[in-house]
C-alpha cells in the first residue's frame, strides 16, 4: 500500500497543542479555568498589536503550567521561535525545563546550548528555547538568531535583572540591552512575574500597563488572604518573636514543633510522608551554616538515646506535643520522632551557581524531616513541596523593599491539605511589614485587574515599592498622594448616601454595596485598621464635576497633577479622603488620598 504523503503532512500540521496542554492537567484533576483566562487574555492583547506586555500573577500559584499551555497556544497560533528566559540559576532551568520537557509539548524545549551549536537550523519547524539571563548565554544566543524574525521572548521572574536598572544615568544594563536585542526585528516581548512594579516603574521595553494580563490563583491556593488576614484570626500556626532577641534558642524550638507536627501529620494519616522546614535568616553565606548547628544538635541528640541532651529534649518535645495535639497523644508522637529521627537531611541553598545542591531533594522532601537553609536563592522561582514550618527572620531594622519581600513568601501555594499544622515563626514587626506590602500590592493592582486604568505604587518609611535606581524619573510621578479606580455609572443616589449617612465607615459599606469593585473592599479593609481619630479619620466629601478642570482628562476622569485639592480644611482630624468626580457623561471614579507618610508613585508614560 502506498503511503499517501500529503495525507501525513496534513495530520502533521493538525497538532491541538495548547488542547492536548489543558487535558494533561485536567487528567492530573489540576483546575484550568485560571489557566485559560490568562492564556485567552493574552492572545486577546497580542491581536490587539500590543506586543510589550506584562502577565502578573501570585507567588507560586502556577504560573509555570501557565507559561507551559502559554507556549502551546502560541505555537498553535503559527509563531515559530519562543524563548523563555530564566533567573540565572542552573538548578532553576534544569526544573523548569525538566518540567516543560515532561508536559510532551511538541516540540520538546531546548537548552540555549543545543541550538547555537552551527549545524542547528531555525530555518524550518518550530522551537523552543530555555536560556538564562546570564550575559555571555544571551550573547551567544542572539548571535545565532540575528536572522530571525518575530520570535516571541516569554520572561519568568521578569522584574529580576531584566530592568534597566542605569536608566536615570542614561546608559543601559547589559542584560536589558541583550534581552532588547532578541526582541528586535518584530519581537514580542511577555514579562511573567507575581511582583509587576518594577516593570511598571522602569518602562522596561516599554510595557503597555493598561494592558497587562492577570493570572488567577486556582481553588486550591492559598495566599496572602490566608496568611496576611486583615479582618479574620489567620488558619496556621502564627509564632511572633520579638524583634531585638535572635538567640538560637528560638529555631530550636521551631524545630521541635516541626518534628512534632510532621509525626502529629504521619499519625493522622496512616502515610509516613516527607515534609520540609525552611529557615530564612540571611543572605551571608556564613550564618548558613550557623543555622545548621542548631539542626545537627537537636538531630544527633535525638538519634542517640545515651547522648547528654536525649532526656531534656524528650521531655520539651513531650511539653509541645502535648500543647498542640493533647496530652493523650503525646507519648505517640515522640514515639514517632525518636524512632524516625534518623529519616533526616539538611540542605544549604547558598549561591545559583552552587551545582552541588541537590535542589530536587530540597524542593520535593527526599526525607522525613527535611531541613532547606537559604537566603536570596530561595526566594524566587523555588516552589518547596510539602512545606510545613518556615522559620523567617531577615533583618526588618531597615526599610525593606516591597517587591523583593513578595517574591519571599514561600508559604504560599497549594497549602490547604497541610494548611491548620503549617507554621510560620517570625518577629512581629516584620510580619507586620511583611503583611503592608501586600496590602500595598493589592491596592496597587486593583485598577489593571479591571482594565480601566494604570496602577500606582505605594510605599511608606518602611516600605520601598521598587529599587530607587529602577525608577524612571522622567516618567514616574512622585507623591501625586492619590489613587484611583475604576469607573462607574453616576447617578443621584449616590449623593444621596453621601449626604443622608452620618457614619463615614457605613457610608463606605453603602457606596460600595452601590458601585461594587469601584471602591475596592480591601481598601475599606484597610481603611478600617487605621483609624487613629476614630471615626473622624475618615472624610467623605462631596462629589464634584471634572468639566470646570481644564487640564484634566475628562473621558478618563483623570488630572496629571492630582484631582484632589486641600483636604484638611473641612475634615481636620481625617487621614482617608474619598471622594467622587463626574462627567457630563455620567461617568465617575472614587479618588481616594492618605494625608501621611505613604507615598504613590504612578508611571505616567502612557497617558
Amino acid at each position: 500500500m502506498a503511503v499517501n504523503v500529503e495525507e501525513l503532512r496534513g495530520i502533521a500540521a493538525q497538532r491541538e497543542r495548547y488542547l492536548g496542554q489543558l487535558n494533561r492537567l485536567k487528567k492530573l484533576n489540576k483546575q484550568t479555568s485560571c489557566v485559560e483566562a490568562a492564556v485567552s487574555s493574552a492572545c486577546e492583547t497580542l491581536r490587539a498589536g500590543t506586543s510589550s506586555f506584562v502577565i502578573y500573577g501570585e507567588p507560586q500559584s502556577g504560573k509555570t503550567e501557565m507559561m507551559i499551555c502559554l507556549t502551546a497556544k502560541l505555537l498553535d497560533d503559527g509563531n515559530r521561535v519562543i524563548i523563555h528566559l530564566l533567573n540565572d540559576s542552573v538548578q532553576l532551568l534544569q526544573q523548569n525545563l525538566d518540567r516543560f520537557q515532561r508536559s510532551n509539548l511538541s516540540p520538546a524545549a531546548r537548552n540555549f546550548s543545543d541550538v547555537i551549536d552551527p549545524e542547528y537550523s531555525f530555518a524550518t519547524g518550530f522551537h523552543v528555547i530555555f536560556c538564562k539571563k546570564n550575559a555571555s548565554d544571551l550573547a551567544k544566543l542572539n548571535q545565532k538568531l540575528e536572522r530571525v524574525r518575530e520570535k516571541v521572548v516569554i520572561d519568568d521572574e521578569a522584574d529580576f535583572a531584566t530592568p534597566n536598572a542605569l536608566i536615570n544615568k542614561g546608559d543601559v544594563t547589559r542584560i536589558n540591552a541583550l534581552i532588547k536585542q532578541l526582541i528586535s526585528h518584530d519581537g514580542v516581548y511577555i514579562g511573567v512575574t507575581a511582583t509587576p512594579a518594577r516593570l511598571d516603574l522602569n518602562n522596561t521595553f516599554d510595557n503597555d500597563n493598561e494592558r497587562w494580563v492577570n493570572f488567577p490563583p486556582h481553588e486550591a491556593y492559598t495566599g496572602q488572604d490566608v496568611f496576611f488576614p486583615l479582618d479574620t484570626p489567620v488558619g496556621f500556626s502564627l509564632q511572633t518573636l520579638p524583634d531585638t532577641d535572635d538567640s538560637p534558642k528560638y529555631l530550636r524550638e521551631a524545630i521541635f514543633r516541626f518534628l512534632v507536627r510532621v509525626a502529629a501529620l504521619n499519625l493522622s494519616t496512616g502515610v509516613d510522608e516527607n515534609f520540609s522546614m525552611l529557615i530564612h535568616t540571611s543572605g551571608k553565606k556564613l550564618d548558613h551554616r550557623s543555622d545548621k548547628k542548631p539542626i545537627d544538635d537537636v538531630m544527633n541528640a535525638l538519634s542517640d538515646v545515651h547522648s547528654k541532651k536525649f532526656e531534656s529534649y524528650t521531655r520539651e518535645l513531650d511539653k509541645i506535643a502535648a500543647k498542640l495535639y493533647g496530652a493523650e497523644q503525646a507519648s505517640r508522637i515522640l514515639g514517632y520522632i525518636v524512632k524516625n529521627c534518623d529519616q533526616t537531611t539538611t540542605i544549604i541553598m547558598n549561591s545559583e551557581r552552587d551545582k552541588n545542591v541537590d535542589f530536587k531533594s530540597a524542593t520535593s522532601p527526599a526525607a522525613m524531616f527535611t531541613f532547606v537553609i537559604g537566603g536570596n536563592i530561595v526566594s524566587r522561582g523555588v516552589t518547596f513541596d510539602n512545606l510545613l514550618s518556615m522559620f523567617f527572620t531577615r533583618d526588618s531594622k531597615h526599610k525593606i523593599q516591597q517587591d523583593t519581600y513578595i517574591q519571599r513568601a514561600r508559604m504560599f501555594g497549594s497549602r490547604k491539605k497541610h494548611l491548620p499544622h503549617f507554621e510560620l515563626t517570625i518577629p512581629e514587626q516584620l510580619y507586620l511589614d511583611w503583611q503592608r506590602c501586600f496590602v500595598f500590592h493589592k491596592l496597587a493592582l486593583e485598577a489593571i485587574k479591571t482594565k480601566k486604568g494604570s496602577p500606582v505604587w505605594l510605599a511608606d518609611q518602611r516600605i520601598a515599592a521598587v529599587a530607587p535606581s529602577s525608577i524612571d524619573k522622567a516618567n514616574v510621578l512622585l507623591d501625586k498622594g492619590e489613587m484611583s479606580f475604576p469607573i462607574f455609572d453616576y447617578s443621584a443616589g449616590i449623593e444621596r448616601i453621601i449626604k443622608e449617612t452620618n457614619d463615614p465607615l457605613t457610608c463606605l459599606r453603602r457606596l460600595q454595596a452601590e458601585i461594587g469593585d469601584s471602591l475596592p473592599d480591601y481598601l475599606v479593609q484597610y481603611v478600617q485598621r487605621i483609624l487613629p481619630n476614630g471615626p473622624s479619620s475618615i472624610a467623605i466629601h462631596q462629589s464634584s464635576t471634572i468639566e470646570n478642570m481644564k487640564d484634566a482628562d475628562k473621558v478618563k476622569i483623570e488630572r496629571t497633577k492630582g484631582l484632589f485639592g486641600q483636604v484638611r480644611r473641612e475634615f481636620p482630624d481625617a487621614v482617608h479622603h474619598f471622594k467622587i468626580f463626574f462627567n457630563d457623561k455620567k461617568k465617575a471614579r472614587v479618588i481616594y488620598k492618605f494625608n501621611g507618610n505613604i507615598s504613590f508613585l504612578k508611571n505616567v508614560k502612557h497617558a
